[in-house]
């Protein structure tokens, strides 16, 4: 049975997911910076306290050079307007984007709407990372339930919209989308 990864550099718009500390933002980091040598990186991430903060600036320096970073909390579609032929758009990552416009109260429907017609619309090619909540325990709270099922609905609308989505476990991708076929051998 083959498993291998289609190439996702052939593609216009790739969707990683993977759980917490998966590996996918640095699977993601090594896609775009083979893809091209033009990079954007779309950071949704605000830094809410001294540990986020501190966080956000240690991801930064492991990007190292090449990179020009644009910080979108929330207007995510205004920030794929930057995306254009020529340079990948990475964007980093769509849980931290869901919990901002959850947060700050927006129309989450339909601002996940926008972002799903948006993919085929841009400009170059885009990574996007999101995590995959779905696998964990049910959560305590309505609020964490709540995020849960919009980050499914987020996930499953990306999954739709882009070209090719990957899973990372463990630091390995497998192919979702388009999935590899099963070599079947009949004896």
């Amino acid at each position: 049975m083959s498993n291998a990864v289609a190439d996702p550099l052939s593609c216009r718009s790739v969707f990683i997911l993977g759980g917490a500390r998966s590996g996918k933002s640095r699977y993601a980091l090594q896609l775009a910076e083979r893809a091209a040598p033009s990079r954007l990186f779309i950071a949704t991430a605000a830094p809410g306290d001294e540990e986020m903060a501190a966080r956000i600036e240690r991801h930064r320096a492991e990007r190292g050079e090449g990179w020009t970073t644009l910080e979108a909390p929330r207007d995510l579609i205004g920030a794929l307007a930057q995306a254009r032929q020529g340079r990948v758009a990475l964007v980093d990552c769509l849980t931290l984007w869901l919990a901002n416009l959850v947060f700050a109260g927006d129309d989450v429907a339909a601002e996940v709407a926008r972002l799903c017609d948006a993919v085929s619309s841009c400009a170059g090619p885009v990574v996007f990372v999101s995590n995959e909540v779905g696998l964990g325990i049910v959560p305590e709270t309505p609020l964490g339930r709540e995020f849960r099922d919009w980050q499914g609905q987020l996930n499953q609308g990306m999954a739709a919209a882009c070209d090719a989505v990957l899973l990372i476990a463990a630091g390995l991708p497998i192919a979702l989308k388009p999935a590899s076929a099963p070599a079947i051998t009949l004896k």
